[in-house]
């Protein structure tokens, strides 16, 4: 069961590991409630942090579900994501939503973030075609 762990290794801990991501973002998903950056970071394995404002989401109750919520999701699908940083942001409205529809909608992203980037350039911008 230790091939589902969410050791240390997993996270971004430093403000310079958030930093990066920031600042050279490689693929980048969102919806109206989560926006998830990526950069990659040159390890065998994904890594995560969260930037989930008391702005946006008032009650650390509710900050802890979401993080609880995407953390878990993380976890089981830590194998099929590439190795990169991901810093997921969350966007107002997300406390409206229920447990379900959160998890739901991050499995969607990292469809979206692990999907091979058929037709694209290294800086994800969409080739010409000819």
């Amino acid at each position: 069961m230790s091939e589902f762990e969410f050791s240390r290794r997993l996270r971004l801990l430093k403000p310079a590991e958030f930093k990066r991501v920031f600042d050279h973002t490689e693929l980048r998903g969102s919806t109206p409630h989560m926006l998830v950056l990526a950069s990659a970071n040159g390890q065998d394995h994904p890594r995560i942090g969260f930037v989930l404002a008391k702005k946006q989401i008032k009650h650390a109750v509710q900050r802890n579900r979401v993080k609880r919520l995407v953390r878990e999701s993380f976890r089981l699908h830590q194998h099929q994501l590439p190795a990169a940083d991901f810093v997921i942001l969350a966007r107002s409205g997300i406390t409206e939503l229920d447990n379900q529809q959160i998890r739901e909608m991050i499995d969607a992203l990292w469809f979206r973030l692990k999907r091979p980037t058929h037709g694209r350039a290294p800086n994800g911008k969409r080739k010409k075609r000819r």
